[in-house]
């Protein structure tokens, strides 16, 4: 059962003269109950459900229903922040669904929710389902909202498992949204700013060639950018382990007779996505020779249409993997980056590397924000030996020039921000949700003014 909180606390203050990580709210959004299903309220990580417009700030959110059976037991709740804290001023009356809504602003005044309810009778398991997308018109005293059914260029079978990217335009008004079709493709379909759908395609998985079996790479959890037509993807592997051994020792580890991998990261772009679908894509990094983990986190598209591009490398899945097939390997995590330029790799640094013959801090998830100007930040959290957020600085050639700790009562570890991908502007302010887990599952909200 979803329940509303009231805002929790308001942190204002004197604003420090130096370089600072202000934080002027800290509070719950709702709590929920855990589906059960797989998925949950960070599922669509590549995206976003946090978005401000205007001077509000709009949060999509999950709720279970209550006796519903999975795989489609859940349905999406929209939650406006305003002066007496939080209230959900919308919701699926009817539809259900496996996954979280992820949102876009791509014009003023109006929020694009993208939804995918079954089409199954209630007691069903699993099955078909139709994408569809919301737009909420915020400028009148009534909330309003308006269906959009995207065109697809055939008829790809879509499931609960969508696997959604949604990406927008805040300049042109154009939204982009991706759905995958099982183990075959991820389908897309553009949206210009008067709401006609004007194009659509496919980006095909590229072939696994090198696994013992050769297979298509399912790429998931897109990470997607729009710039004045050109668009740009990021997506990591997620197939079941392909080596043998590697799959027959994690059986052992886990019980669990299926396991999926993440480790390659691949990336794909068009200079017009109107005219054009996208390139094949190209692999930018990869854990294959020992087992590791890669998660793909966020995109930024500069005034010279590069794409930035920011991930999490583990070495190593897992310590007993490490002790049985690369004794001796360092277990390390890292936050990297990259600049692409025209699909090509132009730039590639390490921000942080924590674990064993490394720092005693430990990066994990991380998001890009841009200040006024262009000058481009990292939201991180840090864990290891401390348990933070923090913002940090770069320069030109991938440094970290300056760390500034984020004062939360409690930090984020994994979090989703008011993004640029999703129609944002550059701000001194960062919105910020996350789970902060808990006996009563709870998505937070965290507000930060930033200056360097």
């Amino acid at each position: 059962m979803l329940v509303m909180l009231a805002v929790g606390v308001l942190l204002l203050g004197v604003v420090p003269a130096g370089p600072s990580a202000r934080v002027e709210a800290e509070e719950a959004v709702y709590t929920y109950a855990p589906a059960g299903n797989g998925a949950g309220p960070m599922w669509c990580y590549g995206s976003t459900c946090v978005m401000r417009v205007g001077g509000d700030v709009y949060v999509s959110g999950l709720e279970t229903i209550p006796g519903a059976r999975i795989l489609n037991n859940c349905r999406w709740v929209l939650w406006k922040r305003g002066a007496t804290g939080w209230t959900s001023i919308a919701a699926d009356e009817t539809g259900r669904t496996r996954e979280p809504c992820p949102v876009a602003a791509p014009r003023p005044g109006r929020l694009a929710l993208s939804v995918n309810p079954t089409l199954t009778p209630l007691g069903t398991y699993n099955g078909p389902s139709k994408p569809q997308v919301f737009d909420f018109d915020l400028t009148g005293p009534v909330i309003a909202s308006t269906p959009s059914d995207p065109v697809w260029s055939g008829k790809p079978a879509f499931t609960e498992h969508s696997y959604r990217g949604l990406a927008a335009d805040g300049a042109t008004g154009d939204l982009l949204l991706m759905n995958v079709e099982g183990h075959e493709a991820q389908w897309w379909s553009l949206r210009d700013r008067a709401g006609r759908w004007i194009a659509s395609g496919k980006l095909e998985f590229p072939m696994g060639v090198e696994y013992e079996k050769p297979e298509p790479i399912r790429l998931c959890y897109p990470v997607l950018a729009l710039q004045g037509r050109a668009a740009h993807f990021m997506g990591v592997s997620d197939i079941i382990e392909p080596v043998r051994a590697w799959r027959e020792f994690k059986r052992q580890l886990t019980g669990n007779e299926w396991d999926y991998e993440f480790r390659r990261l691949f990336y794909a772009w068009t200079p017009d996505l109107g005219k054009q679908g996208f390139s094949v894509p190209v692999e930018v990094a990869g854990r294959e020779a020992t087992c590791g983990q890669i998660t793909n986190l966020d995109m930024w598209i500069d005034a010279k249409g590069r794409a930035h591009l920011l991930w999490l490398e583990r070495s190593v899945w897992h310590a007993a993997m490490r002790d049985r097939f690369f004794p001796g390997t360092p277990l390390t995590t890292s936050l990297e980056y990259a600049v692409v330029d025209r699909g090509k790799v132009v730039l590639r640094s390490t921000l942080a590397r924590g674990g064993e013959e490394a720092s005693s801090e430990v990066p994990g998830y991380g998001r890009f924000h841009a200040l006024p100007g262009g000058r481009l930040t990292v939201v991180a959290y840090i864990g290891g030996s401390v348990a933070e957020n923090r913002i940090l600085a770069l320069d030109g050639s991938g440094k970290v020039t300056a760390a500034l700790r984020v004062p939360f009562a409690k930090p984020f570890t994994n979090f989703m921000t008011a993004t640029e991908r999703a129609g944002g502007k550059p701000s001194d302010v960062i919105d910020i949700i996350g789970d902060v887990g808990g006996a009563l599952p709870t998505m937070r909200y965290g507000r930060i003014r930033v200056k360097l």
